[in-house]
């Protein structure tokens, strides 16, 4: 049942970020050229509903079937709640403040569902802070084509595969490996020149997952949990350094822009394509070996972390992250 589901997920995906492409078209929810975008032509947005619709109802469909692995109630409100904060924002720009508040309280719902994260008041005021922080650095990656998809099929899918050599016999691979099936999906209109843009619906939804799976996977093996931070490095290093260098200069972070590494990477090339598919050998060749070596204890966790993360925080300043750029 499981790799029907999975099958599933990815069929319905992309029959539905077709729909939702002509759904935005009709509603007239283009995201125009701009000197803050990173794009040449007007696109449609809010497909990433596609990516939402699948994954949820697969991972509902395993609450309401009692599967042991399957996620709490209050885990699935708070990505509902993600989703659809998203899919309004993408139809009308809604206060950055109010969306913030959303995502703590998604955040707030998912450490309730998990019944603590095993750290006291302190731990569970860290996870909150970084499942909210993981929705919207997936959405800061979502600034060109095929970006964010590819990172949610290359991220899940290894950390699924990882998570069966961690756990034998343990069905922790399923959920992630639906959400990578599901991106893998809505990627075959989103991939490079994309006809339909993720929106908030998506990338917040797959940040949400994403934090989510990791914490899971940390009350299962401590090493499971940090192997999606070391595969996640790229995302969380470019938004990170974006971050830290915009708040220095004390410009409005709310403010939309495109001093993000893979966006200055991307008007050098002048290839949306050519910088995704960068990212994601980075993360098959380097990040997944390297996640490998920590989740079979052939690496501590404090030398993978290091591994991982020194190249890309170098690449990404390097790069500009964060920093302005005469455009051309």
């Amino acid at each position: 049942m499981a790799w029907i589901l999975l099958v599933g997920a990815a069929l319905v995906s992309w029959l539905l970020a077709g729909r939702l492409r002509q759904y935005a078209l009709a509603r007239g929810m283009v995201d125009a050229p701009s000197p803050r975008s990173s794009h040449d032509v007007g696109t449609p947005r809010g497909g990433g509903g596609a990516i939402v619709v699948a994954a949820w109802g697969a991972f509902a469909w395993y609450a309401w079937s009692g599967d042991s692995n399957a996620l709490p109630p209050a885990v699935l409100a708070g990505g509902l709640l993600v989703a659809v904060v998203g899919f309004v924002d993408d139809h009308r720009p809604l206060s950055p403040i109010f969306r913030l508040v959303c995502h703590f309280a998604a955040a707030m719902l998912a450490v309730y569902g998990f019944g603590s994260v095993g750290f006291g008041i302190a731990g569970d005021v860290a996870a909150v802070v970084y499942i909210a922080w993981m929705i919207n650095l997936t959405n800061f990656m979502d600034g060109i084509d095929g970006l964010a998809g590819s990172q949610a099929v290359t991220v899940c899918g290894a950390a699924a595969v990882l998570s069966t050599l961690a756990v034998s016999g343990n069905g922790l691979w399923q959920e992630p490996g639906v959400l990578a099936a599901a991106a893998a999906g809505f990627l075959a209109w989103n991939w490079p020149p994309a006809r339909v843009f993720m929106g908030d619906v998506g990338s917040g939804f797959i940040g949400f997952m994403v934090a989510v799976f990791s914490l899971l996977a940390a009350a299962v093996a401590p090493e499971l949990g940090w192997s999606w931070i070391i595969l996640s490095a790229v995302s969380i290093a470019d938004a990170s350094v974006a971050l830290l260098r915009r708040a220095a200069r004390r410009d409005q972070l709310f403010k939309p822009h495109r001093t993000h590494a893979h966006q200055h990477l991307a008007q050098a090339w002048a290839s949306h394509r050519s910088v995704t598919l960068l990212v994601v050998a980075i993360n098959l060749l380097w990040l997944t070996p390297v996640a490998f070596l920590v989740v079979t204890l052939r690496l501590g966790i404090v030398a993978g972390l290091l591994l991982a993360y020194v190249p890309v925080v170098i690449g990404a300043v390097l790069l500009g992250a964060g920093a302005e750029r005469a455009q051309q």
